[in-house]
């Protein structure tokens, strides 16, 4: 290949043609050498025209190193894990099928990366697209991350204590599948469900060892956000999916990490209440309540038995 490819963008997609060209649009049309990055696309067993709008893509655009994989393992860990594998870049870069790259994109993450060599991973800024065009009236600071949203200030910092990226808009050198292995295929979504936990899982082997996870705010996506995304049955299954996650996580680890989680709980319900009762002080209640909706359903998965399958 000559030159050694610097970027791998990874593209896990499950039944999102509606985004999907525009997705892949956005990165081609990038001020960005075509030599320096390859596009990664896994199909996860989609049954829309998926394929079609992939052909589509790569006729308009045949400039761009564009490769299309099939994975039949259902689940997104399953299709983030092939997408690793199939990578050739030094760095693995993940978004999701639905977020939209700003212009510049590529050209300020690798600057970013020249200037922390020592960064081993990496998480953008996220910011919500509502396709209704108006945020629900009960978000708030706490709810931000229900839309996959992320922004933590103007500069580059680090990841610590319980912070890391999310992953319409992270990455990390592809060496690290050697160190640290691959997304746990027990956690993450599956079709219709809700699971979660896999990022957090995989960067906490990070943080384990004392590696470098850097913010960068101007490594920007717009993710888009259905309107049924901002539902009470979305929020409830999304809840219920983290707790269950959660539970397979830490159990994992030790029955110790799974009562250290429980403790955690119940610290969270108790800030919960808290905020609640400063909202009603606010008059604006509906986004106290919708974090003792969001904590109920959480807790209620952390503590069921049963498996987690649609």
């Amino acid at each position: 290949m000559g030159k050694a490819l610097k970027i791998s963008i990874i593209i896990c997609t499950y039944n999102r043609d509606r985004y999907l060209f525009d997705t892949l649009r956005h990165i081609a049309e990038n001020d960005f050498p075509t030599t320096s990055y390859e596009i990664v696309l896994i199909d996860n067993n989609s049954t829309d025209t998926t394929p079609s709008v992939c052909q589509r893509f790569a006729r308009t655009f045949p400039q761009v190193c564009f490769r299309y994989f099939s994975e039949p393992a259902q689940g997104l860990s399953f299709a983030r894990n092939r997408g690793m594998r199939e990578a050739r870049g030094e760095w693995l870069v993940f978004l999701d099928d639905d977020a939209f790259v700003n212009p510049d994109y590529l050209h300020h993450l690798a600057c970013r990366l020249a200037d922390y060599p020592d960064a081993v991973a990496f998480g953008g800024k996220i910011t919500p697209l509502y396709e209704s065009g108006k945020e629900p009236i009960w978000m708030s600071r706490w709810s931000y991350s229900w839309v996959s949203a992320l922004d933590m200030g103007k500069d580059v910092r680090l990841f610590t204590a319980d912070k890391f990226p999310i992953g319409a808009n992270m990455g990390f050198r592809k060496e690290c599948t050697a160190r640290y292995g691959y997304f746990n295929t027990e956690l993450g979504r599956n079709k219709n469900n809700l699971m979660a936990g896999e990022e957090k899982d995989y960067f906490n082997r990070l943080k384990s060892k004392q590696e470098k996870i850097y913010y960068f705010p101007d490594i920007e996506v717009e993710h888009v956000i259905p309107e049924k995304r901002t539902t009470d049955t979305f929020i409830k299954q999304l809840a219920l999916g983290i707790g269950k996650s959660e539970r397979i996580r830490t159990l994992a680890i030790s029955k110790y990490a799974f009562f250290k989680r429980i403790l955690t709980e119940g610290v969270k319900w108790g800030a919960s209440l808290l905020l609640y009762i400063g909202y009603c002080c606010r008059t604006t209640p509906q986004k106290g309540s919708k974090l003792l909706l969001f904590r109920l359903y959480v807790s209620r998965g952390l503590l069921q038995k049963t498996n987690y399958q649609s």
